[in-house]
């Protein structure tokens, strides 16, 4: 039996990017977390998986998706012992690559089943 939580959505403005513009100006960008959830007493706390992902793109300017979602899904599970996977997934909707585009999207898995 798997129990998982998803925050969907997440929105936040951080400068990420590697172009002198990305590194200047904040941008939009939105996270979904799941977490599957083993046995065990403690709680799960929505607010505290919400307060990872905001504290991590708050934290500066960050590179690169990818160094997002892995910050996010490791503290996400070193952070409560019944966290067992984590699935991040980083989109970022204002990418100039020369034609239509709704976003760039990375989606980094960490632990069990990853």
């Amino acid at each position: 039996m798997t129990t998982e939580i998803t925050l969907k959505s997440m929105r936040f403005h951080t400068r990420v990017g590697i172009l002198p513009n990305e590194r200047a100006t904040p941008q939009p960008i939105e996270i979904d977390l799941t977490v599957a959830v083993g046995e065990g007493e403690s709680v799960v706390d929505y607010r505290d998986l919400y307060e990872i992902a905001a504290s991590i793109v708050r934290s500066g300017h960050i590179d690169f998706l990818e160094q997002i979602g892995e910050r996010i899904a490791d503290a996400a599970m070193a952070r409560n012992a019944r966290v067992k996977s984590a699935r991040v997934a980083v989109r970022k909707p204002h990418v100039a690559l020369g034609g239509p585009l709704d976003y760039a999207e990375v989606v980094i898995r960490r632990g069990a089943g990853a």
